[in-house]
Protein backbone atom coordinates (compact mmCIF):
# COMPACT_ATOMS: atom_id res chain seq x y z
CA UNK A 1 0.00 0.00 0.00
CA UNK A 2 1.52 3.39 -0.97
CA UNK A 3 2.31 5.91 1.75
CA UNK A 4 -0.17 8.74 2.06
CA UNK A 5 0.95 11.15 4.77
CA UNK A 6 -1.12 14.33 4.42
CA UNK A 7 0.87 17.34 3.21
CA UNK A 8 -0.68 20.82 3.21
CA UNK A 9 1.38 23.84 2.10
CA UNK A 10 1.12 27.60 2.24
CA UNK A 11 3.63 30.39 1.68
CA UNK A 12 3.15 33.54 3.74
CA UNK A 13 3.47 36.97 2.08
CA UNK A 14 6.90 37.37 3.72
CA UNK A 15 8.16 34.22 1.97
CA UNK A 16 7.97 31.73 4.84
CA UNK A 17 7.05 28.32 3.44
CA UNK A 18 4.76 26.51 5.88
CA UNK A 19 3.93 22.80 5.67
CA UNK A 20 1.50 21.00 7.95
CA UNK A 21 1.12 17.23 8.18
CA UNK A 22 -1.65 16.37 10.66
CA UNK A 23 -1.18 13.23 12.76
CA UNK A 24 -3.51 12.89 15.72
CA UNK A 25 -2.16 9.59 17.06
CA UNK A 26 -0.47 11.32 20.02
CA UNK A 27 -1.21 14.72 21.65
CA UNK A 28 2.03 16.35 20.53
CA UNK A 29 3.31 18.52 17.68
CA UNK A 30 6.79 18.70 16.18
CA UNK A 31 7.88 22.20 15.14
CA UNK A 32 10.72 21.95 12.63
CA UNK A 33 12.49 24.82 10.88
CA UNK A 34 15.15 24.54 8.17
CA UNK A 35 17.08 27.69 7.30
CA UNK A 36 18.94 27.78 3.98
CA UNK A 37 22.32 28.54 5.54
CA UNK A 38 25.12 26.11 6.26
CA UNK A 39 28.87 25.99 6.07
CA UNK A 40 28.73 26.13 2.25
CA UNK A 41 27.49 29.72 2.54
CA UNK A 42 30.50 30.88 4.56
CA UNK A 43 33.02 33.04 2.70
CA UNK A 44 36.74 32.71 3.22
CA UNK A 45 37.70 33.96 6.67
CA UNK A 46 34.22 33.40 8.08
CA UNK A 47 34.20 29.61 8.55
CA UNK A 48 32.15 28.31 11.46
CA UNK A 49 29.64 31.17 11.40
CA UNK A 50 26.57 29.03 10.59
CA UNK A 51 27.35 26.73 13.51
CA UNK A 52 28.10 29.68 15.79
CA UNK A 53 24.59 30.99 15.11
CA UNK A 54 23.09 27.64 16.01
CA UNK A 55 24.52 28.31 19.49
CA UNK A 56 23.63 32.00 19.62
CA UNK A 57 19.99 31.20 18.83
CA UNK A 58 19.62 29.71 22.32
CA UNK A 59 21.10 32.73 24.11
CA UNK A 60 18.03 34.93 24.10
CA UNK A 61 16.28 37.33 21.74
CA UNK A 62 14.11 40.44 22.03
CA UNK A 63 11.54 38.99 24.44
CA UNK A 64 13.26 35.78 25.59
CA UNK A 65 15.98 35.79 28.22
CA UNK A 66 19.28 33.93 27.93
CA UNK A 67 18.66 30.20 28.46
CA UNK A 68 14.88 30.68 28.57
CA UNK A 69 14.19 28.89 25.28
CA UNK A 70 15.35 25.55 26.66
CA UNK A 71 14.02 26.15 30.18
CA UNK A 72 10.46 27.14 29.28
CA UNK A 73 9.90 24.49 26.66
CA UNK A 74 11.44 21.69 28.71
CA UNK A 75 9.20 22.73 31.60
CA UNK A 76 6.29 21.93 29.25
CA UNK A 77 7.74 18.49 28.51
CA UNK A 78 9.39 19.37 25.21
CA UNK A 79 12.33 17.77 23.41
CA UNK A 80 14.36 20.26 21.42
CA UNK A 81 17.70 20.90 19.77
CA UNK A 82 19.38 22.23 16.62
CA UNK A 83 22.09 21.11 14.19
CA UNK A 84 24.25 22.62 11.45
CA UNK A 85 25.39 20.96 8.23
CA UNK A 86 26.91 21.91 4.88
CA UNK A 87 23.58 22.93 3.33
CA UNK A 88 21.38 24.08 6.21
CA UNK A 89 20.80 24.85 9.87
CA UNK A 90 17.74 23.28 11.50
CA UNK A 91 15.87 23.95 14.74
CA UNK A 92 13.27 21.59 16.16
CA UNK A 93 11.12 20.86 19.18
CA UNK A 94 8.38 18.39 19.94
CA UNK A 95 5.88 19.79 22.40
CA UNK A 96 2.56 18.76 23.94
CA UNK A 97 -0.28 20.09 21.81
CA UNK A 98 -1.09 22.77 24.36
CA UNK A 99 2.43 24.23 24.14
CA UNK A 100 2.44 24.68 20.35
CA UNK A 101 1.75 28.40 20.47
CA UNK A 102 4.49 28.94 23.06
CA UNK A 103 6.96 27.14 20.80
CA UNK A 104 5.94 29.18 17.76
CA UNK A 105 6.15 32.46 19.68
CA UNK A 106 9.65 31.66 20.92
CA UNK A 107 10.82 30.52 17.49
CA UNK A 108 9.43 33.66 15.86
CA UNK A 109 11.12 35.85 18.46
CA UNK A 110 14.58 34.41 17.88
CA UNK A 111 14.25 34.03 14.12
CA UNK A 112 13.02 37.60 13.78
CA UNK A 113 14.65 39.46 16.66
CA UNK A 114 17.80 37.59 17.68
CA UNK A 115 20.12 40.55 17.16
CA UNK A 116 18.54 42.47 20.03
CA UNK A 117 20.38 40.04 22.32
CA UNK A 118 23.60 39.41 20.38
CA UNK A 119 26.04 41.61 22.24
CA UNK A 120 29.77 41.29 22.75
CA UNK A 121 29.39 39.29 25.97
CA UNK A 122 27.09 36.73 24.30
CA UNK A 123 29.37 36.46 21.30
CA UNK A 124 32.46 35.94 23.45
CA UNK A 125 30.69 33.34 25.56
CA UNK A 126 29.40 31.26 22.65
CA UNK A 127 32.62 31.61 20.70
CA UNK A 128 34.39 30.00 23.66
CA UNK A 129 31.73 27.25 23.77
CA UNK A 130 32.23 26.47 20.07
CA UNK A 131 36.02 26.50 20.42
CA UNK A 132 35.77 24.04 23.29
CA UNK A 133 33.44 21.88 21.22
CA UNK A 134 36.05 21.86 18.49
CA UNK A 135 38.72 20.74 20.95
CA UNK A 136 36.55 17.94 22.33
CA UNK A 137 35.02 16.62 19.09
CA UNK A 138 37.73 17.30 16.52
CA UNK A 139 41.15 18.07 17.96
CA UNK A 140 41.48 15.91 21.07
CA UNK A 141 39.77 12.62 20.25
CA UNK A 142 40.92 9.66 18.18
CA UNK A 143 40.06 10.10 14.48
CA UNK A 144 38.28 13.36 15.40
CA UNK A 145 39.68 15.32 12.47
CA UNK A 146 39.12 12.57 9.90
CA UNK A 147 36.19 14.19 8.10
CA UNK A 148 37.87 17.59 8.11
CA UNK A 149 40.89 16.05 6.42
CA UNK A 150 38.65 14.16 4.02
CA UNK A 151 36.62 17.20 2.93
CA UNK A 152 39.85 19.08 2.26
CA UNK A 153 41.14 16.15 0.17
CA UNK A 154 37.95 15.57 -1.86
CA UNK A 155 36.96 19.18 -2.53
CA UNK A 156 39.45 21.79 -3.83
CA UNK A 157 40.41 24.85 -1.85
CA UNK A 158 37.77 27.53 -2.23
CA UNK A 159 34.97 25.03 -2.88
CA UNK A 160 31.93 25.42 -0.56
CA UNK A 161 32.43 21.92 0.88
CA UNK A 162 36.20 22.19 1.39
CA UNK A 163 35.86 23.13 5.08
CA UNK A 164 33.83 21.55 7.88
CA UNK A 165 30.92 23.11 9.77
CA UNK A 166 32.95 23.63 12.96
CA UNK A 167 35.19 26.22 11.28
CA UNK A 168 38.74 27.21 12.12
CA UNK A 169 39.92 28.51 15.47
CA UNK A 170 41.44 31.53 13.72
CA UNK A 171 38.18 32.50 12.01
CA UNK A 172 36.16 32.07 15.20
CA UNK A 173 38.66 34.17 17.12
CA UNK A 174 38.58 36.91 14.49
CA UNK A 175 34.77 37.14 14.34
CA UNK A 176 33.57 40.61 15.30
CA UNK A 177 30.16 41.67 16.52
CA UNK A 178 29.60 43.48 13.22
CA UNK A 179 30.54 40.30 11.30
CA UNK A 180 27.98 38.13 13.08
CA UNK A 181 25.23 40.74 12.83
CA UNK A 182 25.85 40.96 9.08
CA UNK A 183 25.78 37.15 8.71
CA UNK A 184 22.44 36.88 10.51
CA UNK A 185 20.92 39.70 8.46
CA UNK A 186 22.02 38.08 5.21
CA UNK A 187 20.79 34.57 5.92
CA UNK A 188 18.07 34.57 8.57
CA UNK A 189 14.64 35.62 7.40
CA UNK A 190 11.26 34.00 6.70
CA UNK A 191 11.97 34.12 2.96
CA UNK A 192 14.91 31.76 3.55
CA UNK A 193 13.13 29.29 5.85
CA UNK A 194 10.77 26.31 5.77
CA UNK A 195 8.62 25.68 8.86
CA UNK A 196 6.98 22.26 9.18
CA UNK A 197 4.40 21.15 11.72
CA UNK A 198 3.75 17.43 12.14
CA UNK A 199 1.38 16.11 14.76
CA UNK A 200 -1.80 16.91 16.61
CA UNK A 201 -2.89 20.01 14.68
CA UNK A 202 -5.15 20.56 11.69
CA UNK A 203 -3.82 22.26 8.58
CA UNK A 204 -6.03 25.33 9.06
CA UNK A 205 -5.13 25.72 12.73
CA UNK A 206 -1.45 25.22 11.98
CA UNK A 207 -1.41 27.83 9.22
CA UNK A 208 -3.30 30.29 11.41
CA UNK A 209 -0.91 29.82 14.33
CA UNK A 210 2.18 30.27 12.19
CA UNK A 211 0.68 33.36 10.54
CA UNK A 212 -0.06 34.80 13.99
CA UNK A 213 3.55 34.64 15.15
CA UNK A 214 5.62 34.80 11.96
CA UNK A 215 3.39 36.87 9.68
CA UNK A 216 4.76 40.26 10.74
CA UNK A 217 8.43 39.35 10.25
CA UNK A 218 9.95 41.09 7.21
CA UNK A 219 11.39 39.16 4.25
CA UNK A 220 14.90 40.15 5.31
CA UNK A 221 17.23 37.44 3.97
CA UNK A 222 19.33 38.15 0.89
CA UNK A 223 18.61 36.23 -2.34
CA UNK A 224 20.26 32.81 -2.60
CA UNK A 225 23.07 32.18 -5.04
CA UNK A 226 22.83 29.30 -7.49
CA UNK A 227 24.92 26.14 -7.12
CA UNK A 228 28.56 26.24 -8.10
CA UNK A 229 29.81 24.36 -11.16
CA UNK A 230 29.49 20.57 -10.73
CA UNK A 231 32.65 18.70 -9.85
CA UNK A 232 33.58 15.58 -11.84
CA UNK A 233 35.12 12.52 -10.17
CA UNK A 234 38.68 12.90 -8.98
CA UNK A 235 41.11 12.24 -11.83
CA UNK A 236 43.76 10.61 -9.62
CA UNK A 237 43.89 9.23 -6.07
CA UNK A 238 44.45 11.64 -3.19
CA UNK A 239 46.04 10.24 -0.04
CA UNK A 240 46.56 11.58 3.48
CA UNK A 241 48.48 9.36 5.94
CA UNK A 242 48.12 10.24 9.61
CA UNK A 243 50.28 8.90 12.42
CA UNK A 244 48.34 9.58 15.59
CA UNK A 245 47.41 8.30 19.04
CA UNK A 246 44.69 6.00 17.73
CA UNK A 247 43.90 2.45 18.88
CA UNK A 248 43.97 0.80 15.45
CA UNK A 249 44.50 1.35 11.74
CA UNK A 250 41.44 2.96 10.20
CA UNK A 251 40.78 3.74 6.56
CA UNK A 252 38.45 6.47 5.30
CA UNK A 253 37.85 6.13 1.55
CA UNK A 254 35.74 8.75 -0.20
CA UNK A 255 34.42 9.49 -3.67
CA UNK A 256 32.64 12.42 -5.21
CA UNK A 257 29.07 11.52 -6.19
CA UNK A 258 26.31 13.07 -8.31
CA UNK A 259 24.28 15.85 -6.75
CA UNK A 260 21.50 14.81 -4.35
CA UNK A 261 17.91 14.02 -5.28
CA UNK A 262 18.70 12.65 -8.73
CA UNK A 263 18.33 9.11 -10.07
CA UNK A 264 22.13 8.94 -10.30
CA UNK A 265 22.53 9.77 -6.61
CA UNK A 266 19.89 7.22 -5.58
CA UNK A 267 21.75 4.57 -7.58
CA UNK A 268 25.06 5.59 -5.96
CA UNK A 269 23.48 5.42 -2.52
CA UNK A 270 22.32 1.86 -3.20
CA UNK A 271 25.81 1.02 -4.48
CA UNK A 272 27.24 2.02 -1.11
CA UNK A 273 24.59 -0.08 0.61
CA UNK A 274 25.70 -3.04 -1.50
CA UNK A 275 29.26 -2.47 -0.36
CA UNK A 276 28.85 -1.83 3.35
CA UNK A 277 25.33 -0.83 4.37
CA UNK A 278 23.79 -4.20 5.17
CA UNK A 279 24.62 -7.27 7.22
CA UNK A 280 24.85 -9.11 3.89
CA UNK A 281 26.94 -6.42 2.17
CA UNK A 282 29.93 -7.45 0.11
CA UNK A 283 32.66 -5.83 2.22
CA UNK A 284 31.16 -7.04 5.49
CA UNK A 285 30.94 -10.63 4.25
CA UNK A 286 34.44 -10.59 2.78
CA UNK A 287 36.51 -8.54 5.22
CA UNK A 288 34.74 -9.03 8.56
CA UNK A 289 33.12 -12.45 8.41
CA UNK A 290 35.16 -14.50 5.96
CA UNK A 291 38.73 -13.17 6.06
CA UNK A 292 38.49 -11.40 9.45
CA UNK A 293 40.92 -8.68 8.37
CA UNK A 294 38.56 -5.89 9.47
CA UNK A 295 36.68 -5.38 12.72
CA UNK A 296 33.97 -3.30 11.07
CA UNK A 297 32.98 -1.60 7.85
CA UNK A 298 30.44 1.17 7.37
CA UNK A 299 29.29 3.54 4.70
CA UNK A 300 27.69 6.98 4.30
CA UNK A 301 26.30 8.74 1.26
CA UNK A 302 26.02 12.47 1.91
CA UNK A 303 23.48 13.92 -0.49
CA UNK A 304 24.54 17.53 -1.11
CA UNK A 305 23.20 20.30 -3.35
CA UNK A 306 26.16 22.43 -4.44
CA UNK A 307 27.03 20.53 -7.61
CA UNK A 308 28.39 17.35 -5.97
CA UNK A 309 27.76 14.82 -3.19
CA UNK A 310 30.06 12.57 -1.17
CA UNK A 311 30.28 8.81 -0.63
CA UNK A 312 32.32 7.36 2.22
CA UNK A 313 33.57 3.95 3.37
CA UNK A 314 35.13 3.49 6.81
CA UNK A 315 37.13 0.34 7.62
CA UNK A 316 38.55 -0.54 11.04
CA UNK A 317 41.47 -2.82 10.22
CA UNK A 318 42.01 -5.89 12.41
CA UNK A 319 45.07 -5.78 14.64
CA UNK A 320 47.25 -8.27 12.74
CA UNK A 321 46.08 -7.37 9.23
CA UNK A 322 48.01 -5.36 6.65
CA UNK A 323 46.06 -2.10 6.06
CA UNK A 324 47.47 -1.74 2.53
CA UNK A 325 46.24 -5.22 1.65
CA UNK A 326 42.83 -4.46 3.18
CA UNK A 327 42.59 -1.29 1.10
CA UNK A 328 43.38 -3.27 -2.06
CA UNK A 329 40.56 -5.69 -1.24
CA UNK A 330 38.16 -2.80 -0.71
CA UNK A 331 39.10 -1.40 -4.10
CA UNK A 332 38.59 -4.79 -5.74
CA UNK A 333 35.00 -4.81 -4.52
CA UNK A 334 34.50 -1.20 -5.56
CA UNK A 335 35.79 -1.96 -9.06
CA UNK A 336 33.53 -5.02 -9.30
CA UNK A 337 30.49 -2.77 -8.85
CA UNK A 338 31.27 -1.11 -12.16
CA UNK A 339 31.90 -4.39 -13.95
CA UNK A 340 29.10 -6.72 -12.86
CA UNK A 341 25.39 -6.22 -12.33
CA UNK A 342 24.09 -6.73 -8.78
CA UNK A 343 22.31 -10.06 -8.48
CA UNK A 344 18.56 -10.41 -8.27
CA UNK A 345 18.88 -11.47 -4.63
CA UNK A 346 21.02 -8.42 -3.83
CA UNK A 347 18.50 -6.09 -5.47
CA UNK A 348 15.61 -7.61 -3.54
CA UNK A 349 17.57 -7.30 -0.31
CA UNK A 350 18.43 -3.69 -1.08
CA UNK A 351 14.84 -2.76 -1.80
CA UNK A 352 13.44 -4.58 1.23
CA UNK A 353 16.00 -3.07 3.62
CA UNK A 354 15.52 0.41 2.16
CA UNK A 355 11.76 0.11 2.55
CA UNK A 356 12.07 -1.20 6.11
CA UNK A 357 14.42 1.65 7.07
CA UNK A 358 12.23 4.31 5.48
CA UNK A 359 8.98 3.08 7.02
CA UNK A 360 10.63 2.91 10.43
CA UNK A 361 12.01 6.45 10.10
CA UNK A 362 8.76 7.97 8.84
CA UNK A 363 6.74 6.33 11.63
CA UNK A 364 8.16 8.90 14.04
CA UNK A 365 6.77 12.40 13.65
CA UNK A 366 10.12 14.07 14.45
CA UNK A 367 11.95 12.29 11.63
CA UNK A 368 9.01 12.87 9.30
CA UNK A 369 8.97 16.60 10.04
CA UNK A 370 12.71 16.86 9.50
CA UNK A 371 12.49 15.02 6.18
CA UNK A 372 9.62 17.18 4.96
CA UNK A 373 11.57 20.36 5.82
CA UNK A 374 14.75 19.01 4.23
CA UNK A 375 13.23 18.10 0.89
CA UNK A 376 11.02 21.19 0.75
CA UNK A 377 13.95 23.55 1.39
CA UNK A 378 16.64 21.87 -0.67
CA UNK A 379 14.65 20.12 -3.42
CA UNK A 380 11.13 21.61 -3.44
CA UNK A 381 9.74 18.12 -2.84
CA UNK A 382 8.00 17.65 0.53
CA UNK A 383 6.03 14.73 -0.94
CA UNK A 384 9.22 12.65 -0.75
CA UNK A 385 7.88 11.13 2.47
CA UNK A 386 5.28 9.37 0.31
CA UNK A 387 7.32 8.66 -2.83
CA UNK A 388 10.85 7.74 -1.66
CA UNK A 389 10.28 3.99 -1.51
CA UNK A 390 8.85 3.88 -5.04
CA UNK A 391 11.70 5.99 -6.40
CA UNK A 392 14.43 3.84 -4.94
CA UNK A 393 12.64 0.64 -5.97
CA UNK A 394 12.71 1.97 -9.54
CA UNK A 395 16.55 1.99 -9.51
CA UNK A 396 17.79 -0.80 -11.79
CA UNK A 397 20.89 -3.00 -11.57
CA UNK A 398 22.14 -1.30 -14.74
CA UNK A 399 21.90 2.13 -13.10
CA UNK A 400 23.94 0.93 -10.12
CA UNK A 401 26.59 -0.53 -12.41
CA UNK A 402 26.70 2.58 -14.59
CA UNK A 403 26.97 5.10 -11.75
CA UNK A 404 29.65 2.94 -10.11
CA UNK A 405 31.60 2.76 -13.37
CA UNK A 406 31.42 6.54 -13.79
CA UNK A 407 31.98 7.72 -10.21
CA UNK A 408 33.35 4.91 -8.01
CA UNK A 409 36.50 4.11 -9.89
CA UNK A 410 39.39 3.10 -7.61
CA UNK A 411 41.53 5.85 -9.11
CA UNK A 412 38.88 8.46 -8.19
CA UNK A 413 39.21 7.85 -4.47
CA UNK A 414 40.52 10.03 -1.65
CA UNK A 415 41.93 8.18 1.36
CA UNK A 416 42.65 9.32 4.88
CA UNK A 417 44.57 6.48 6.57
CA UNK A 418 45.21 6.53 10.32
CA UNK A 419 48.10 4.56 11.76
CA UNK A 420 48.83 4.09 15.48
CA UNK A 421 51.82 6.20 16.41
CA UNK A 422 54.80 4.04 17.25
CA UNK A 423 56.39 4.53 20.65
CA UNK A 424 59.84 6.06 20.42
Amino acid sequence: MPLDYPIAERTLPNGLRVIVSPDHTVPAVTVNLWVDVGSRHEPEGKTGFAHLFEHLMFQGSRNVAEGEHFARLMAEGARLNATTWFDRTNYFETVPTGALELALWMEADRHGHLLDAVNQANLDNQRDVVKEERRQRYDNRPYGDALERLYAAVFPEGHPYHHSTIGSMADLEAASLADVHAFFTEHYGPNNTVLTLVGDVTADDGFAAVERYFGDLPASAAPRRGPVEPLPPLEAPVRVDVDDDVPTHRLYLAWRLPVAHTPEFWAAELAFDLLAGLATSRLYRRLVRREQVANSVSRSAFGLVDGVSLGLLVVDVAEDADPDAVEREVLEEVARLGEELPTEVEMETLHHETERWWLSAMAGQEERADTISQYALLHDDPQIVNTFVDRTRAVTPEQIRDVSRAWLRPESRAVVAYRPRKES
